[in-house]
């Protein structure tokens, strides 16, 4: 490495002065070449031709650096150049004109050599880079370039043909398939159309591709599949240019282009967000996230950060994900750590990263008071349905009363608004999570405080996030093992997690205290597809498939919406509102009580039978329906309750609860009456 630096330097000397000495030549052939021309081929006056070129050659070469002449990129030469080398020329003539005839007063120079002169030296200057550039394009055109087919034949495509033609890129533009009638035939920059995307594996057998580049930015989810089914039957390596999503700024490059990937053939179409409304209620605030360091919640601090609130709270109780959060924020920030925060340093001032368990009151409490949180968004819970089903008392624990721990603390601290991010399980539950989710949205739809907006948000799964199937079958085709998928009609629900907090982020501007709103997630995606559909795209064409079967608690389809709840648009087009109702805090409440000592005593068929009455819809395949019958009846449904008006709550509107810091009373002990000196109801 240090030779080469120490040769680059000469190398650098030797091209400026091939440079300065082809230039010289130009100009004085183009003058001698101007005296032959005005005289026949004779040259009446040689002293007086030999005696003025020295001068001609001094005026052009002192010019050319004013007008970006003196570089040897060549091959890169175009109109700019030719523009520079015009002015350049016209200067330098006039330059000699006013020197020889007024500076000399040389009358008796001939006033046509000027003019010869000029044309011949202008033709000399700009040829020889023009030849260059046609000398490069042509080694360029060997065998070590990669021979490219470009889908599409529109702006994206032109900007590609471009810069392989600007540019040592590695790769040629052999043609593109467009299927636009209009243009089959035409040449974009010299690069013909080949014909309709139909003859794609036809073109790239014939033109012997090496790699076919999907040029069409504005693709959707099905012209999307379309064009991969293509490619793949080309069998050549594909990729694709950004979305139009994606290209905010700035022109399509090489560079840019990426492997064909789940969200282009399952994402879908990019929906312009009006994000003024979240920033009005964000900006100048302090917002905490729980489950900071998780997909959502992650996604979550770095689209608040955007809004610029007055402080950012993230809040996980995994060390290490806070530590990588930290980082990331930072780095949007433009910073790598606070020593070098310079300007920014008010920026990243913005944000606090604090480990802790969101169950935990006291330290909870300390938390909310040090930084005075107005804004809670609720992401953190436990979310894996089969690990759940076997820690029925931790994940109610954790759902149900570590949610109405911190319902507590932030309505005893002021909060103005308390979102909480829910899930498509929660409709008609068959697992534990679930039901905790559906209770978490009943909890927040009967709160009955009356200065802290409460709002649910539901959607389904997020392409991509930890823990998800997606990174599962990635992790089973990098190993060569066979997919696992549990049954072959399964289907979820998906969303990119960008658009889902975007979306969570305009409900809880629209939304009203004790809203439950719902996400538009699309259409069901099949499992098996999705799978098929990843193993395609991993080059691998004879993937082996295995059905296992359904885990407990899982559900063969997913839904969004109870079968009495009452759908109506709100604000925002993605965003609809549930009616139904709900439970009453009062009876809530007694439930909830009956639900604590049994998670108290980690009594699972009691904790079994007090879901059920909390969610009669609540379906578990080994509960004894013998204790399912409690006070509220199996088959009764939550919307068939009597709506009973909150009755006032001077006080905590329920005793907190803390999974990991309790001392189980027994069955017969009541609830205690006060916890941590907060009084209770």
């Amino acid at each position: 490495m240090r030779r080469t630096q120490r040769k680059s330097p000469a190398l650098l000397r030797c091209r400026s002065l091939l440079v300065l000495l082809s230039q010289i030549g130009l100009v004085l052939g183009s003058y001698v070449c101007a005296w032959l021309l005005r005289f026949e081929f004779r040259l009446p006056d040689p002293s007086l031709l030999w005696t003025t070129a020295p001068l001609l050659i001094v005026v052009r070469l002192t010019l050319m650096p004013f007008f970006n002449l003196t570089h040897g990129w060549w091959r890169y030469t175009g109109i700019s150049d030719a523009l520079d080398i015009l002015k350049a020329t016209l200067a330098g003539s006039i330059a000699f004109l006013i020197i020889v005839r007024y500076g000399f007063g040389l009358k008796v120079f001939p006033l046509s050599i000027y003019a010869l002169e000029s044309l011949l030296t202008f033709t000399f200057l700009g040829g020889l880079r023009v030849l260059s550039r046609l000398l490069a394009e042509t080694v360029r055109r060997d065998s070590a370039s990669k021979r490219l087919l470009l889908v599409g034949a529109g702006h994206a495509a032109q900007m590609i043909i471009l810069e392989t033609q600007d540019a040592d890129t590695g790769y040629r533009v052999i043609g593109c398939i467009d299927d636009d009638p209009r243009k089959a035939g035409l040449k974009i920059r010299g690069v013909p159309v080949l014909g309709p995307v139909e003859a794609l594996a036809k073109v790239a057998l014939q033109q012997r591709i090496d790699e076919v580049l999907i040029a069409i930015p504005s693709a959707t989810q099905t012209e999307m599949q379309r064009l991969v089914a293509h490619c793949k039957q080309a069998d050549a390596p594909f990729r694709t240019v950004p979305a139009m999503a994606e290209l905010i700024a700035g022109r399509v490059t090489l560079q840019q282009a990426r492997e064909v990937s789940l969200t282009d053939l399952l994402g879908r179409i990019p929906v312009n967000l009006d994000l003024e409304p979240v920033r009005e209620h964000i900006c100048g605030r302090v917002v905490m996230v729980t489950g900071a360091a998780g997909s959502i919640g992650s996604e979550l601090c770095r689209q608040i950060q955007i809004c610029k609130p007055g402080l950012l709270v993230c809040l996980d109780q995994n060390e290490t994900g806070i530590f990588h959060l930290q980082r990331q924020l930072a780095e949007a920030n433009g910073l790598h750590s606070r020593a070098d925060a310079g300007t920014n340093a008010e920026d990243h001032e913005r944000a606090v990263f604090c480990v802790a368990d969101f169950t935990n009151p006291e330290r909870m409490r300390r938390i909310f008071l040090t930084h005075r949180v107005e804004i809670v968004f609720h992401a953190a819970a436990y979310k894996h349905v089969p690990v759940m089903e076997e820690n029925v008392d931790e994940a109610v624990g954790n759902n149900v009363f570590g949610l109405l721990a911190l319902l507590n603390v932030a309505e005893s601290a002021n909060c103005s608004a308390f979102v909480m991010i829910s899930s498509d399980k929660a409709v008609n539950p068959t697992n534990v999570m679930g039901c905790t989710k559906r209770i978490g949205e009943l909890l927040l739809a009967a709160w009955p405080g009356k200065q802290m907006r409460c709002v649910s948000v539901r959607f389904g799964n997020v392409l991509g996030s930890s823990g998800s199937v997606i990174p599962l079958f990635q992790e089973q085709i990098r190993q060569n093992q066979p997919i696992t998928i549990t049954h072959p009609d399964i289907t979820r629900f998906f969303m990119t997690i960008s658009e889902a907090v975007s979306l969570v982020l305009q409900a809880f501007a629209v939304g009203r205290h004790r809203d439950i709103l719902v996400l538009d997630m699309g259409e069901p995606v099949r499992i098996a597809e999705l799978a098929k559909t990843l193993a395609r795209l991993s080059g691998k064409n004879d993937q082996e498939f295995r059905f296992v079967g359904l885990r407990p608690g899982e559900k063969l389809h997913e839904e969004l919406f109870y079968s009495d709840e009452r759908v109506s648009p709100s604000a925002c087009e993605k965003i609809a509102r549930t009616e139904s109702v709900k439970l009453a805090w009062p009876r809530l409440k007694h439930a909830l009580d009956k639900l604590y000592v049994a998670v108290s005593v980690g009594d699972t068929n009691s904790i079994l039978a007090g879901l059920r009455q909390i969610v009669p819809q609540f379906t578990y395949a080994t509960s004894n329906p013998t204790t399912s019958a409690l006070p509220l009846p199996a088959t009764a449904s939550a919307a068939a309750l009597p709506e009973v008006p909150p009755s006032p709550a001077p006080g905590l509107p329920h005793p907190t609860f803390s999974p990991s810091h309790r001392s189980p009373p027994s069955l017969g002990s009541p609830l205690p009456g006060t916890v941590s000196g907060v009084p209770g109801d």
